[in-house]
């Protein structure tokens, strides 16, 4: 009897630890399942979670392995998911709404969203008067192509009655939208706060030179970064994708708890990074798009189905919808843990 009480708890043991440990995520041979996830950008310190759920062996505990690559933007990334290229995406939710926007696209959702807040900014210099949206009228605001920001730039004028007509954009080249902005050869440029922002101090002018406007500041409702999912390796794997979420968001908490490491663990894997800069990239994607009062309220990784009809509804106006998606259209919470699994404190 002893035996067999012994064996009884060895085997509720084991069961446990299989849970802990995401043996139920693992392939029918016992091996790990393969993901390869693509990333809409080259890595840099806003990808910090990422990193650290790798790094720190957060994925393998779950039973799954992440082999990553980059693609040329958040359209190529969700078209290598809807193709069955790559298995995931880490790419901009509002790029996905403009796919769904198009007709004969295949149901390929987000489960999990990254930053809260999309970080779509204006990026200005205060020696030009420029301290508000208002004040931007008549100024000259440098565009890069393919730049998201300026697709919800015609919701955000319409929202604050912005006088538009004597507002001059001109287009730059990506790579030397900063440089021009330093220069002073334009007045601001469109941009994400934790790039544009944190590259011109970088380049040496004084942040208190630099107004970052947000656009959430001013009634963007946008999500921003998520994880996309090719819609067959869902349904073959779900208990693998639950797994890489709670990996990610795993690597979150680590990259809360001790920005500085995490940046140096992103710096590790980039050609020429900087950990300085990294980590005020970090800190500025934790402080404005990701850590969020409506995350600190509700966790984490979902979303306001009503806040994203009204995203929806500010997409739309840059875009002509073939069918206006939904909510439901764009998103799947079945892949994330309970709110308490969600919690940042």
């Amino acid at each position: 009897m002893r035996m067999q009480r012994f064996l009884v708890r060895l085997s509720l043991l084991l069961i446990g630890l299989a849970a802990l440990t995401g043996f139920g995520a693992r392939a029918d041979d016992g091996l790990p399942i393969a993901i390869r996830l693509v990333l809409e950008r080259p890595l840099d310190g806003s990808m910090a979670p990422l990193v650290l759920a790798d790094s720190r062996g957060l994925f393998n505990a779950e039973g799954v392995t992440v082999a990553t690559t980059s693609a040329k933007g958040p359209a190529d990334a969700i078209a290598r998911v809807a193709s069955g290229e790559a298995d995931l995406a880490l790419a901009d939710i509002n790029e996905l709404v403009r796919f769904h926007g198009e007709p004969g696209k295949p149901a390929v959702k987000a489960v999990f969203v990254l930053f809260n807040s999309a970080p779509y900014a204006i990026v200005a210099r205060r020696s030009r008067d420029i301290h508000t949206l208002a004040d931007l009228d008549g100024k000259t605001v440098g565009v890069a192509e393919g730049d998201l920001s300026i697709r919800l730039w015609p919701a955000v004028a319409r929202h604050n009655a912005i006088k538009t007509a004597e507002l001059k954009f001109a287009k730059v080249g990506a790579a030397v939208r900063e440089p021009i902005l330093s220069a002073g050869q334009v007045d601001a440029v469109t941009g994400f706060s934790y790039l544009s922002a944190v590259n011109l101090r970088d380049r040496g002018v004084p942040a208190s030179d630099l107004a970052v406007l947000n656009f959430s500041d001013y009634g963007c409702e946008a999500y921003g970064l998520a994880v996309i999912a090719s819609p067959a390796f869902a349904a073959a794997h779900p208990e693998a994708l639950r797994g890489f979420v709670r990996a990610l968001i795993g690597g979150l908490h680590r990259s809360i708890s001790d920005p500085a490491a995490a940046a140096a663990a992103v710096v590790s894997r980039m050609d020429d990074g900087s950990p300085e800069l990294e980590l005020e990239r970090l800190k500025t994607v934790l402080a404005n798009n990701i850590l969020t009062p409506e995350v600190r309220r509700n966790g984490i990784g979902g979303i306001d189905p009503l806040r994203m009809e009204r995203a929806i509804d500010q997409i739309g106006e840059d875009q002509k919808f073939h069918r206006r998606p939904a909510a439901a259209d764009i998103f799947d919470d079945s892949f994330l843990p309970p709110v308490d699994g969600r919690l940042i404190n």
